[in-house]
């Protein structure tokens, strides 16, 4: 049976979805400048606006919400539930977990990789409540950081292994090794490691506590003790263990028994953030829009902004007669008018997909929606036991 929490939270929740269905279906308002608004602004600081725009033609859809709701945060998906794959947003929205809330609202997130052995590997860095899914790769990413607050920067990888003997060696994670590379898999890669030669080490938890182990999280150090020593790949995964891939070319001075440190560092430092997601590059930066010499072709695309009051998910559809897609600077212009401090491209193309309250609202250039790897997702959280929603 439900409870009394559960039951005022879950009305709560369809009152504000009510809101939001009322601005979703409000008639358009033409202005002078031939862009066609929707009304914005609801009382309980959320809302969904579709654009339509005569210079381009383009049609936007943004969704907004004021960053004072604490109840109302980013998260990211990934592609198969709990694991690396690739689904359509709908997909990925219909798979995501109850007990966290109710998704909001979805854009499509990282650019990614669709090898055969990791399908859905994001391109750069993830963190998914808090556990580091994927690696940064240089690119810009945005996250949140401890105190809920968004940034956006390029971030560099620090991952590594220190050895029994005190050296280090550079580690991947969960993706494709090379032979001249180490790479670190959790459960969130799959069933099993890639078919790979070389050595794999698999990790346990050094004692009894569970402090400290998994799961993996961007800035913790973990100890960890040598199960097995394996030499060849499709080791068995699952989220009470690690495997360390070595590749041939390198060597794992480690036996059974060994204790190895995982040393999950990045450059910024981004301890304690519980949301990140890939993308690039950098579209807005303190209020001014960035400049290109280059990347002047109009595609459809996805980006995430935001300013001291609030964060948008923002999309444009391209290739259709309807709306031609967007340039980088095109894009970064309009983020800025819409009132966007800061902002960051999200992969593109016919990957572009906007989900709200339930539904595709943007028209994907390809037809119909594309799978992807990941997305960013408005998510309306449970309240605490004794805490009643607004």
């Amino acid at each position: 049976m439900p409870t009394t929490c559960t039951r005022l939270w879950f009305a709560s929740f369809c009152r504000a979805l009510a809101v939001l269905w009322t601005v979703v279906s409000v008639g358009a308002l033409a202005s002078a400048d031939g862009t066609t608004n929707g009304l914005v602004r609801t009382e309980r600081g959320f809302g969904f606006q579709r654009e339509e725009i005569a210079e381009g033609p383009w049609v936007a859809h943004i969704f907004r919400f004021d960053r004072s709701r604490s109840d109302l945060v980013l998260t990211t998906t990934l592609g198969d539930s709990n694991r690396l794959g690739m689904s359509t947003i709908s997909e990925q929205m219909r798979a995501f977990p109850s007990g966290l809330g109710r998704p909001l609202a979805a854009l499509n997130g990282d650019f990614y990789k669709d090898e055969q052995e990791i399908p859905g590997d994001p391109r750069d860095l993830q963190i998914r409540h808090g556990e580091l899914i994927s690696a940064p790769a240089g690119h810009a990413c945005f996250w949140m950081d401890a105190a809920g607050n968004p940034h956006c920067t390029n971030v560099q990888s620090r991952l590594r292994v220190i050895w029994p003997d005190a050296t280090e060696t550079p580690i991947g994670l969960n993706e494709l090794r090379e032979n001249d590379a180490a790479v670190l898999y959790t459960g969130a890669a799959g069933a099993a490691t890639p078919d790979r030669s070389g050595t794999e080490l698999v990790l346990e938890k050094p004692g009894t506590s569970s402090d400290g182990w998994l799961p993996l999280r961007p800035g913790r150090k973990v100890q960890a003790r040598v199960r097995e020593v394996r030499k060849s790949g499709v080791t068995p995964l699952d989220r009470e263990i690690l495997v360390l891939s070595v590749g041939p070319k390198l060597t794992a001075p480690a036996t059974v028994g060994s204790i190895i440190q995982i040393v999950p560092e990045t450059v910024p430092d981004l301890t304690g953030v519980t949301t990140a997601i890939g993308g690039g590059p950098t579209l807005v930066r303190n209020g001014k829009a960035m400049e290109w010499s280059g990347f002047l072709l109009r595609h459809p695309r996805s980006a995430v902004g935001w300013n001291q009051d609030q964060i948008f998910l923002v999309e444009v559809d391209g290739r259709q007669s309807q709306s031609v897609g967007m340039t980088f600077p095109e894009l970064a212009d309009f983020l800025v008018k819409l009132g966007c401090q800061n902002a960051m491209n999200l992969d593109g193309g016919g990957s572009a997909t906007m989900w709200v309250f339930g539904q595709v609202m943007n028209s994907p250039s390809e037809g119909q929606e594309r799978p992807g790897a990941n997305a960013l997702v408005v998510l309306l959280k449970k309240p605490e036991p004794g805490q009643v929603g607004r």
